[in-house]
């Protein structure tokens, strides 16, 4: 199966609708951060969001007669994944989102298909930087500079370090991406590749929230807290994994990744209408940005504009 890092592969009608609900499902971890951070600290966050996840999914497999493989291999596979897709990610985002709010935290994880391309270029053959893709990052990465702000770049206030350690996410889940490309010659269903790195990434952070955030110091929250953080566990990290390994498997990492300029969507609309958060003008035009540098690297929408310009000349 080719996985094109310049463009979609093997996008159906039905890819496109996992896409879209992976990007609601994913957008709502914003969401659900936002509302867990007035009560615990990140890394407990991140522990419970993935606990959650993980038995939700080991339930379910039960049900389904599935178990986990016993392999050496697969279980490094299953432990670079979690670290790289959620371990490293979700604490970094979650941290940054103490700084900037989901909504922006969103947008600057649009970044990743950008990363995605770089890394692609020293670690795989096939997937080489052209002029074209070098454009698009160029482009790209404009976007998140003016995302950043020049003011913020100058005096160095609290939003920029949130906003890089949100890109810091971007790049381990570029690098999680093009490793899930090898997931696919285990041959495993997406609930047990779900089910096994979320496992995994839980084991990660278990002593990192014990340790560091020592959560039975803390008040116990009240029933938003919880809920938000069933809602991470249920339906941001175990379903949304569900569908993000079917993806992968079907149309390959670039597509799976695409999801990341899809995701401020649902990420901005839960801020503004429950939590009062506010998007500036320069956010998106930021994103804008971004969205033209990725259809700079996609190539495919230059191309058709091309020959509707020459159709249109040869028809004069």
């Amino acid at each position: 199966m080719n996985d094109n890092i310049s463009g979609i592969t093997k996008m159906g009608i039905k890819e496109w609708i996992y896409l879209m609900v992976l990007s609601i499902l994913w957008g709502g971890s914003f969401f659900f951060s936002e509302v867990a951070l007035t009560a615990f600290p990140p890394f407990t966050i991140v522990f419970l969001r993935l606990i959650f996840g993980a038995a939700i999914l080991l339930t379910f497999m039960k049900f389904r007669g599935l178990k986990l493989p016993k392999e050496k291999k697969v279980w490094f596979s299953f432990f670079i994944l979690g670290l790289l897709n959620n371990a490293i990610p979700f604490s970094f985002i979650v941290s940054g989102q103490e700084l900037i709010t989901g909504g922006l935290a969103s947008l600057v994880n649009a970044s990743t298909p950008f990363f995605t391309v770089i890394a692609a270029h020293f670690l795989t053959r096939d997937e080489k930087i052209t002029r074209r893709k070098l454009a698009g990052l160029l482009i790209g990465f404009s976007g998140v500079f003016t995302l950043i702000g020049l003011e913020a770049v100058m005096t160095g206030g609290n939003s920029l370090p949130g906003m890089f350690m949100v890109m810091t996410a971007s790049l381990s889940y570029a690098f999680g991406g093009i490793w899930g490309r090898r997931t696919k010659a285990l041959g495993l269903e997406p609930l047990v590749m779900a089910a096994g790195q979320l496992t995994c990434a839980a084991i990660i952070l278990l002593p990192l929230s014990l340790f560091i955030d020592a959560p039975w110091t803390l008040p116990l929250p009240g029933w938003n807290v919880w809920g938000a953080l069933l809602g991470a566990g249920l339906l941001s990290t175990a379903l949304a994994y569900i569908l993000y390994f079917r993806i992968l498997s079907s149309s390959g990492a670039t597509s799976v990744l695409l999801v990341t300029f899809l995701i401020p969507v649902s990420a901005i609309l839960l801020g503004v209408l429950f939590l009062g958060e506010a998007v500036g003008f320069r956010h998106f035009m930021g994103m804008g940005i971004l969205g033209i540098g990725l259809v700079v690297i996609d190539g495919r929408l230059m191309k058709k504009a091309v020959r509707v310009f020459r159709g249109f000349r040869t028809l004069r």
